[in-house]
């Protein structure tokens, strides 16, 4: 049985082969939508970024008086409204899956790069060079994976599906209710984690092998689905995994830098 750990990569979606050579799942197809949904995240990224730091440079110049510059109000209402609308759409597209969800995809794609805009723009305020770094190290280990998957060096079994899915889940458990928690006012916090100790650092590290490794699922997942004939429409739901699982890693490793800078 094919399987993911990706929960939008159903492993039953590929139950029904279509006979129709045009009608199947390709992996130039999975390429393609994974680049448009990309190219939105980009677009809506870049947008706010350069909002963003027009608001900052505006600010820092009124104040001159040489402090650091902080984010200001739009970077915020990015942030926010990025973060809870795509993790909305997200849900919506998990538990409905629409017969024809490229639209919610888009959307997710577009509130998703306002939330990387301003998340990147306040990482960059606290170290400058971070996003560029992150970014290079995203698509670093996505390649690298990758390679790896068409090398045959990682050859996904049934007991490495099930101990990454763990892992996965108990990931998210300790994000749920750490978020949980700083949403309650003088409630305690997750100790350690989040923090630039080693603790901290080892988590992070972590956390991103977790989200490199379920790469080398999806990639099983995708060619299984195009070797056995999978409808077309499936493209798009490879494709929005892929996605999420790209934002997963970058989130975390801005994360782990912003860490080992602060150790500086």
């Amino acid at each position: 049985m094919m399987r993911s750990s990706n929960p939008f990569l159903k492993n039953n979606s590929f139950a029904l082969p279509t006979t129709q050579p045009h009608e199947r799942m390709s992996l130039e197809g999975v390429a393609n939508r994974t680049g448009m949904l990309l190219i939105v995240v980009l677009f809506f990224a870049a947008m706010t970024w350069m909002i963003t730091w027009g608001e900052i440079e505006a600010n820092y110049d009124a104040v001159n008086s040489g402090l650091e510059p902080t984010a200001g109000g739009w970077t915020m209402l990015f942030l926010v409204v990025g973060g809870v609308a795509s993790l909305i759409v997200a849900l919506i597209i998990w538990f409905k899956r629409p017969e024809n969800p490229q639209m919610l995809m888009f959307t997710y794609a577009a509130f998703e790069g306002m939330l990387l805009g301003s998340f990147s723009a306040i990482a960059e305020l606290m170290v400058p060079g971070v996003a560029i770094q992150a970014v290079g190290l995203t698509f670093g280990i996505f390649l690298t994976m990758l390679g790896i998957y068409r090398l045959g060096l990682i050859h996904p079994s049934k007991n490495f599906y099930i101990a990454i899915s763990s892992a996965m889940g108990a990931i998210f458990l300790i994000y749920f209710v750490s978020f949980a928690l700083w949403m309650v006012p003088g409630a305690p916090q997750v100790p350690f984690i989040h923090g630039s100790g080693w603790i901290g650092i080892g988590f992070s590290l972590f956390v991103i092998m977790i989200a490199a490794l379920s790469f080398v699922m999806d990639f099983d997942f995708i060619e299984k689905g195009v070797e056995n004939g999978a409808p077309k429409k499936m493209e798009w739901w490879a494709a929005f995994g892929l996605l999420v699982t790209l934002v997963w890693l970058y989130v975390e490793i801005i994360r782990l830098l912003l860490k080992l800078a602060a150790r500086k």
